[in-house]
């Protein structure tokens, strides 16, 4: 029989099993092999070339709609290997491996044995939309790993009760906070299950609040920047369900996607794991984590939100699950080892599918970028010089903008600008420059503030967005023009 460890005798401080280090690490490595070797294929993605773009030239406390930290490690890595996009994207391919390794110990908290920890750390590593970003330096990317290590921290906490992992759950927390904002939500609704189903005690401990002191501490800067420019972040939610309906269909296509991008083995391990949180008594002190991915997955759907919000959540209820599968089979009752191991062989043959994917959009994309930033360059450099230097170039989004910045070096462009997302926050273009080529496939905010906008430059039927306009005879000052221009969707 396995060695195991019960809830009841762990939350004692009772010894957890030890941990599965080879099996565990070997998923591990595997992934952080086939991140980094899909790093090398295609170009940028457009989410992180954003980030680069602000890294590099509006790295500041936030920005409308990203804190600072992701950017601030693309501008890290870019002065360490400028231009290498595989250098890029190592912060986001470590963060993905050890997001099974956590899923992992999550599991051994629990008192899931080797076998259940291997089982974890599989349904982690198959995850499809965490396995499809997990190279791509986002904060999506990034997000999974903040979000197992908060739950790690709680079931740890729910062990030992050491109180020093209370303070730890606020630096956690807090740097979460500097990557997406999600985070505060997921505390918000911790908070309240725990206050209704419990464990009540947790929250009568004076180390939770001076964690979340910390924890406010370090998210203060880009919360202060929030404040300073109007919330913007507040508005967000209304273009994210705007374009969610776009990108991702209604309601019920979203509520799918939010179980079965946990992949083959974690939808089945998460659900069966769900189920037991809700039903075993032995797990009653964790049931305030179920309440929570559902209290999250109804909002989710509610408000139209990403299909992967809620992607650092499978992870411990696969957990759960695994330790569920440990409990039947020390029993005597479950026999089919036959049937789970080949269920993880097909959900990796899965996820690696999710991964090819995740190239072919990356080359995709890549190639819209490069296609903007090369049409651009020759509309630019075919200005007479001393029309150059009083040009401003505009892109009609901030995917545009970003393409044109992130492919600047490559074809001796000077800082793009937008009215779009983060760049409509940032500095406008010099009064110097009092006519804009402006790239996008429609320059209809600018048609009122100019005397003449003309195309010089056809898209194409497949790039409309890379049509190039020039815009002259500007009526205003761009300090007072662009608060006007500044928006948050994109068209």
């Amino acid at each position: 029989m396995s060695q195991t460890t019960s809830p009841q005798s762990a939350a004692g401080g009772v010894e957890v099993p030890p941990f599965a280090r080879k099996a565990v690490l070997s998923i591990a490595a595997v992934v952080a092999v086939a991140q980094f070797v899909a790093s090398f294929a295609g170009r940028y993605w457009f989410d992180e070339v954003y980030m680069l773009a602000i890294g590099r030239h509006h790295l500041d406390w936030g920005s409308a709609d990203q804190p600072p930290l992701t950017p601030l490690l693309a501008a890290l890595m870019d002065a360490v290997a400028p231009g290498s996009i595989v250098a890029l994207r190592l912060p986001a391919v470590l963060a993905t491996a050890a997001a099974v390794m956590v899923a992992a110990l999550v599991a051994r908290e629990l008192g899931g044995d080797r076998r259940a920890q291997a089982m974890t750390a599989g349904a982690q590593a198959t995850a499809l939309w965490i396995t499809m970003a997990g190279h791509w330096l986002t904060p999506y990317a990034l997000e999974p790993l903040q979000w197992l290590v908060l739950v790690w921290v709680l079931v740890r906490w729910l062990r030992l009760h050491d109180d020093r992992l209370l303070l730890a759950l606020g630096v956690v927390v807090g740097i979460a906070a500097e990557t997406k904002f999600q985070v505060l939500l997921l505390c918000a609704v911790l908070l309240l299950t725990v206050l209704v189903f419990g464990p009540r005690q947790l929250l009568r401990r004076p180390m939770l609040w001076a964690g979340a002191g910390l924890g406010v501490l370090i998210a203060a800067p880009t919360l202060v920047w929030q404040a300073r420019h109007g919330w913007p972040q507040l508005r967000m939610g209304a273009v994210v369900a705007s374009e969610a309906e776009k990108l991702y269909g209604g309601r019920p296509e979203i509520a799918l996607s939010l179980i079965f991008l946990a992949g083959v083995a974690g939808t089945v391990l998460s659900l069966y794991g769900l189920w037991r949180l809700l039903r075993a008594e032995e797990l009653r002190s964790y049931r305030f984590l179920a309440v929570t991915f559902l209290a999250l997955f109804v909002f989710f759907v509610a408000t139209l939100g990403r299909p992967y919000y809620l992607g650092g959540l499978y992870g411990p209820l696969a957990a759960v699950g695994a330790l569920g599968l440990q409990r039947r089979r020390d029993t005597g009752g479950i026999r089919g080892h036959w049937v789970v191991w080949p269920a993880f062989v097909l959900s990796a043959a899965v996820a690696g599918g999710m991964l090819v994917v995740g190239s072919t959009a990356t080359n995709k994309s890549g190639d819209r970028g490069d296609t903007i930033a090369r049409r651009t360059a020759a509309a630019y450099h075919a200005l007479p010089d001393q029309d150059r230097q009083r040009t401003a170039i505009m892109g009609g989004s901030y995917i545009i903008a970003a393409y044109i910045d992130g492919y600047s070096t490559q074809y001796d462009l000077p800082r793009s600008h937008s009215s779009n997302r983060g760049y409509g926050y940032f500095p406008p273009p010099p009064e110097t420059q009092d006519q804009v080529l402006y790239i996008g496939p429609n320059p209809d905010e600018l048609r009122p503030h100019f005397t003449n906008v003309r195309k010089i430059a056809e898209g194409g039927p497949d790039t409309p967005e890379a049509s190039v306009w020039l815009c002259t005879g500007k009526h205003e000052l761009w300090a007072s023009l662009w608060p006007h221009l500044r928006n948050l969707s994109v068209s």
